[in-house]
C-alpha cells in the first residue's frame, strides 16, 4: 500500500485475490501431490509454509512511490491481474478434472508444475526491469528553465512533508493565506489544530473515536461475518443438500471469492477515479446481492446451490477488497497496519457469533430432532440463512449512510481523476 499509494484498490485486490486462491492451491497440492494425506498436509502447514514466508520476507522492502501516473506500472498491474485470473481459471478446471476423471500421478504432477509456473509468473516483472531497465531521460537545466532563463515549471521542486498539504483548499473556510496562519502560529497568537481530518494520517487512538471508523467496521463485520458463516459450514451445507463430495463446491467458492477480491479493486478504482464514488458503494451493492443469495439458500430450490455459492463467493471477496483501500484513504498510511488489523477483527468476531453460535446451534438442534449426527435437509440451515439475510439488510442500510458521509472526502482526494498523493515522502 505504501509502495503503490496511487493504486490502492488495485494492490488490495491483487493481494487479497491471491489469498482467496490459496484454498484452491492447497486443495491442488493436497489431492495431487500429498495424495490426500492429512498428516502430510499438517506437516506442510506447520513447517513448509512458515519457512517459505520467512524466506520471502527478505524481498518485502519499501520503495520510492511514483509521483504521478506511470504507464509501465499500469502495464505491470495488468499483467499480474491477467496471470492471477489465468491461475484461478486453471485451478478450477484442474480440480474439476481431478474430481471427475481418474488421473495418474504423472499427469497430476504436470498439473501442479503448471500451477507453480502460473504462481511465479509475476516474477517476470522484476526480471524484465532488471535485465531491461527503462532509460528515463533526466531533466536538464534547460528543461527546467525557459528559453529566456526564467522558470517555466509551475510545480514546486521541494514540497512539505505533511500529508495535509493537499487538504488545505478543501477545508479552508476563511479567506486566510497559509502564510498568515504560519505567522500567527509562530507568534503564539493561535494554536495550530492538531486533530487530523478524514484523508489525513490518523493515529489509532484518533481513528477509533470517529463515527466513520465504526461504521466501516460494522459494515465489514456484517458482510464478512455472514459470508464466513457459509464458508465455514459449506461442506455441511452441501451434504445437507445431498452433495456428498463438496470439493467442487469449495473450489467454486474459492474461485468466486478470488474474482470478488480482484474485481473489487478494479471496479472501485475505476469508479473512484472517473466518478469520485466512494469504494463503499460496492459494499452496499454486494450486501444487497447477499440478501438475495441467503434467501436463495433458504428456499432450497433445486439446482440453485452452486449458483448461490458462486454469487456469495464474489460478494464475500468484495468486502475484503473494498475495506483495505477505504481504510487507507480515510485514515492514512502512517498507522495503517494497526488500524487495518483492527478492522480485520470483524472476520473472526463474525465467525464466532454467526458461525459458531448461530449456525452451530441451529444445526445441532435440527440434527437432534432427526436423531442423527449429520443433519440432512433444508431445515439444517434455513433459519440461519434467514437471520443472515437480515444481517446483510442492516449492513446495506449502514453502508449507504457511510457512503453518503465519506463522499466529500473522495471528491477531495480524487478531484483530479487520480488520487492526490499526500506529499509526505514517509508514505
Amino acid at each position: 500500500m505504501r509502495n503503490f499509494p496511487l493504486s490502492r484498490g488495485t494492490v488490495a485486490g491483487l493481494l487479497k485475490g491471491y489469498i482467496g486462491l490459496s484454498a484452491a492451491v492447497y486443495t491442488e497440492v493436497y489431492s495431487m501431490v500429498l495424495n490426500g494425506s492429512a498428516s502430510k498436509l499438517l506437516l506442510l502447514l506447520t513447517l513448509g509454509i512458515p519457512i517459505i514466508c520467512l524466506a520471502m520476507m527478505y524481498f518485502i522492502r519499501p520503495c520510492t512511490p511514483a509521483s504521478g501516473e506511470d504507464s509501465s506500472e499500469h502495464a505491470h498491474f495488468l499483467f499480474t491481474q491477467g496471470t492471477s485470473l489465468s491461475l484461478g481459471i486453471y485451478l478450477l478446471t484442474t480440480i474439476i478434472l481431478k474430481d471427475v476423471l481418474s488421473l495418474g500421478n504423472t499427469i497430476s504432477y504436470i498439473f501442479v508444475a503448471i500451477m507453480v509456473i502460473l504462481l511465479m509468473a509475476p516474477l517476470a516483472i522484476p526480471l524484465k526491469m532488471t535485465l531491461f531497465p527503462a532509460n528515463h531521460k533526466k531533466p536538464s537545466q534547460t528543461d527546467l528553465l525557459g528559453g529566456d532563463g526564467g522558470l517555466t515549471q509551475t510545480d514546486p521542486l521541494l514540497t512539505p512533508s505533511s500529508s495535509a498539504a493537499y487538504l488545505g483548499s478543501f477545508y479552508e473556510s476563511e479567506d486566510i493565506t497559509e502564510v498568515d496562519i504560519l505567522l500567527a502560529v509562530g507568534e503564539g497568537a493561535v494554536k495550530k489544530k492538531k486533530k487530523p481530518r478524514r484523508g489525513e494520517d490518523f493515529k489509532f487512538r484518533e481513528a477509533i473515536v470517529k463515527a466513520d471508523f465504526w461504521l466501516l467496521w460494522i459494515v465489514y463485520f456484517l458482510g464478512v461475518g455472514s459470508g464466513v458463516t457459509v464458508l465455514n459450514n459449506l461442506a455441511q451445507i452441501g451434504v445437507s443438500h445431498g452433495v456428498n463430495d463438496t470439493t467442487i463446491l469449495l473450489s467454486l467458492f474459492s474461485f468466486s471469492n478470488f474474482l470478488g477480491r480482484l474485481g473489487a479493486g478494479i471496479a472501485s478504482e475505476y469508479l473512484v477515479r472517473s466518478k469520485m464514488i466512494p469504494r463503499t458503494f460496492w459494499m452496499t451493492v454486494t450486501q444487497i446481492i447477499m440478501i438475495l443469495t441467503f434467501l436463495l439458500y433458504a428456499s432450497s430450490l433445486s439446482g440453485t446451490l452452486y449458483a448461490a455459492t458462486a454469487l456469495l463467493g464474489v460478494c464475500f471477496g468484495v468486502q475484503f477488497g473494498i475495506m483495505i483501500p477505504t481504510t487507507s484513504e480515510l485514515f492514512g498510511l502512517r498507522h495503517f497496519g494497526l488500524i487495518y488489523n483492527f478492522m480485520q477483527l470483524g472476520n473472526p468476531v463474525g465467525a464466532l457469533l454467526f458461525s459458531g453460535w448461530l449456525a452451530g446451534h441451529v444445526y445441532d438442534t435440527e440434527a437432534a430432532k432427526q436423531q442423527v449426527s449429520s443433519c440432512m435437509g433444508p431445515n439444517c440451515f434455513r433459519f440461519t440463512f434467514l437471520v443472515l439475510a437480515g444481517v446483510c439488510g442492516l449492513g446495506t442500510f449502514l453502508s449507504i449512510i457511510l457512503t453518503i458521509r465519506i463522499r466529500p472526502v473522495y471528491q477531495m482526494l480524487y478531484a483530479g481523476g487520480s488520487f492526490r498523493l499526500p506529499t509526505s515522502s514517509n508514505h
